[in-house]
């Protein structure tokens, strides 16, 4: 039984959601209204504009230029911009609901409205939310790993494939070279972009324009200089190895499935992907090392582990499903990330070419999977 004083504060509680639903309301009905008046006044001293076609064109090619040192072929799309949402109604275009609510609740927090917003960032506003480069100087590196492994052993193809990309917040910080080093492993190979000076890599492994009197572009935009890749390393070398044993019993099929993953790399977010055949409930697990996630609407079971370091370099899950063919749980994708790379290239130093202290800079290094599967 609820208490007098629980009941007076779930009344009091929902007097409180009501009086803010009423304030909401009058507040978009007054917003609405103004946009509406606001567009009578520009609507009416707004002045007609012929349109200059030839100006129109000077103006859009002058965006499409390239930059003072990579010219026109190394013109890059700038990345994370956002893109409104709009929906083409008679009238001319308007701004999407999405964006319309966005303005409502900015201006109720304008005014000292505590808002609670229960919607998701899309993986848009995700990126541009992100806290922009401090450093004058940003280098990324990253590796993507392409592999097909046999489910009875063996493996299909093993590929890495890595990008070096530099960012400059300014000209003033362009004018630098960066010092590398990396493992030597058989089967790296590398490729410099066209305005980079070869021999200075390959001799001395300096990364740096041909012309020194001319510095790296700047701006907001990543630009890759030295590409690589790695195609000889065998099943050994894999971070992560998946061996999936399904077994049928009467009317049920018991799929054990383990993990090992290789000393050499620490595995962050690490999800398994066992497809299912068609079933009318989740599948029942038994055991598991880690988390699992039924997903219905394509019936696949997610297995996922955090992080896999030198604590649990390996693991196993049990479940059990209805009689199926055992070739139903394949193939399995799987993917994850980790902060080091197969060939350990990282920036050392900074050289700058003009008077004066290096630049301040930073690095990202990562690998990824970009199609990691057991087949």
């Amino acid at each position: 039984m609820e208490s007098h004083e629980e009941k007076l504060y779930k009344l009091v509680m929902q007097s409180k959601i009501n009086e803010t639903k009423d304030h909401m309301r009058i507040r978009v009905a007054e917003i609405e209204k103004s946009k509406i008046e606001r567009g009578k006044i520009e609507k009416t001293f707004a002045p007609q504009r012929t349109p200059n076609v030839v100006s129109d064109m000077n103006t859009r090619g002058s965006g499409l230029r390239g930059d003072p040192i990579f010219g026109d072929s190394f013109v890059q799309k700038p990345r994370g911009h956002p893109t409104p949402a709009t929906s083409k109604v008679a009238g001319g275009m308007k701004l999407g609901k999405a964006q319309k609510t966005n303005q409502f609740l900015e201006s109720l927090k304008a005014e000292g409205e505590l808002i609670s917003e229960d919607t998701q960032p899309s993986g848009i506003e995700s990126r541009l939310s992100s806290v922009p480069p401090s450093d004058p100087i940003t280098v990324a590196i990253e590796e993507k790993i392409n592999v097909t492994i046999k489910r009875d052993g063996g493996i299909h193809n093993f590929d890495i494939q890595g990008t070096l990309a530099l960012q400059v917040l300014n000209d003033t910080s362009g004018f630098i070279q960066l010092q590398i080093e990396n493992q030597d492993l058989p089967g790296l190979s590398f490729k410099t972009h066209p305005y980079i000076n070869k021999e200075l890599f390959n001799n001395q492994q300096i990364v740096g324009a041909k012309d020194p009197n001319r510095p790296f572009p700047s701006g907001q935009n990543e630009t890759p200089l030295v590409k690589w890749r790695v195609q000889e390393l065998d099943e050994s070398s894999l971070p992560l190895s998946v061996n999936c044993w399904p077994s049928v019993s009467g009317n049920e099929t018991y799929v054990n499935i383990e993990y090992e993953a290789s000393e050499v790399f620490d595995l962050h977010n690490v999800v398994i992907s066992i497809p299912l055949p068609a079933l009318r409930e989740a599948p029942s697990v038994r055991q598991i090392d880690g988390e699992w996630k039924y997903d219905s609407r394509n019936s696949v079971l997610e297995w996922s582990v955090i992080l896999i370091d030198k604590s649990n370099r390996s693991g196993s899950m049990e479940f059990a499903v209805p009689a199926a063919d055992p070739s139903t749980f394949f193939p399995i994708s799987i993917r994850f990330s980790a902060s080091s790379t197969f060939s350990d290239l990282k920036v050392t130093a900074i050289l700058p070419l003009r008077e004066g202290s290096p630049p301040k800079y930073s690095q990202r290094i990562r690998m990824v999977t970009d199609n990691y599967q057991v087949v």
